[in-house]
């Protein structure tokens, strides 16, 4: 295939992923049977975000520098299951690249993975021959998985040897001036409740100016109270309540959603870790000083961060093509081991 075939292929399947027939797919109905977290709605979410990025104009843009041939190496990927199709932009770097694709799916993918490929091969039956799913990785020249701070440490044993992206756990977080619109804060709570808080660019921790009234933070996220009707997230809600109620942590609770003030990034799930600020010196600091362990971002302060991405309120779960993750150019390390 030629670029271009690889190009058009995909654009045809963006077509395809916001045909409104795929609304009414029986693959959808399933997802969730398969795994509780990958609720219709999500699903779509992520689905229509992945397309929106699938035009013409770009595809090209962000390729430019991809060679015209294929590439006779296989990369192995090792993906994540935590939302639906997380994985999706590595196979697409991998596959726009000219490489062929090795792919061990998450055992809590749901079958996704598997169905949005059989439409891209059903539009360019060429990707046969570079698309194949696998329960083991072997004979692979490069290699891409995405896990845990854990599994991260077997990926390095296995795959240490071979050129490699591992990625570990990561958590977004955002910041807060307190000027912040109605409509900016209902935009936070996005970066908050999609996919349940599940993802690496789910906003994990908030800072907040000295003197902040926490209730207009929590009032501005009263309209997303039906996350509670999800029972697997409320159990977690309830069980982390319980266990601050009897350790007497300090927290704030607005029926769904916990606010606890705590140094920490990563939080448990249906909380919200904050820590106030005195000035935007102190913030940057400790972004600076915790980056590699920060997927992302959102905040309208202009903050000076290096090279952690930044996005508006609202915007976390929406990266570009070149958005990467953990800020590693994915095609680069693909183009340098060709």
């Amino acid at each position: 295939m030629t670029r271009e075939q690889r190009i058009n292929a995909f654009v045809k399947l963006g077509q395809f992923l916001q045909a409104d027939e795929l609304k009414n797919s029986p693959i959808l109905d399933s997802a969730v049977h398969k795994n509780v977290w990958y609720t219709k709605p999500n699903v779509l979410q992520q689905i229509y975000a992945i397309a929106h990025n699938l035009t013409h104009e770009k595809l090209e843009k962000w390729l430019k520098d991809i060679p015209n041939h294929n590439i006779d190496k296989s990369v192995g990927l090792v993906l994540a299951g935590n939302l639906p199709l997380v994985g999706f932009h590595d196979i697409m770097c991998v596959l726009l690249a000219g490489f062929t694709a090795k792919i061990k799916v998450s055992s809590d993918d749901a079958g996704l993975t598997k169905f949005i490929l059989d439409q891209l091969i059903e539009i360019e039956p060429q990707f046969a021959e570079k698309i194949q799913l696998v329960e083991k990785l072997e004979n692979f020249d490069l290699v891409i998985a995405t896990g845990s701070n854990n599994s991260a440490r077997y990926f390095e044993y296995y795959f240490g040897k071979k050129p490699n992206i591992i990625r570990k756990n990561r958590n977004s977080l955002s910041v807060l001036s307190g000027d912040e619109t109605k409509e900016e804060l209902v935009a936070l709570g996005h970066d908050i409740f999609d996919y349940f808080g599940l993802g690496c660019r789910s906003v994990s921790k908030i800072f907040i100016p000295e003197g902040y009234d926490i209730a207009k933070l929590l009032d501005n996220l009263e309209s997303f109270h039906l996350i509670k009707d999800h029972s697997k997230y409320n159990n977690n809600y309830d069980f982390n309540k319980s266990i601050y109620l009897i350790n007497k942590n300090k927290h704030f609770d607005n029926g769904f959603l916990l606010l606890k003030e705590d140094e920490s990034l990563a939080s448990p799930l249906a909380v919200v870790h904050f820590e106030y600020y005195k000035s935007m010196e102190e913030v940057e600091k400790y972004i600076i000083a915790h980056k590699d362990e920060i997927q992302c971002i959102t905040s309208d302060m202009g903050l000076k961060v290096g090279d952690v991405p930044v996005f508006p309120f609202g915007a976390s779960q929406y990266p570009a093509l070149d958005d990467y993750a953990d800020n590693v150019n994915t095609l680069d390390f693909l183009l340098a081991n060709q």
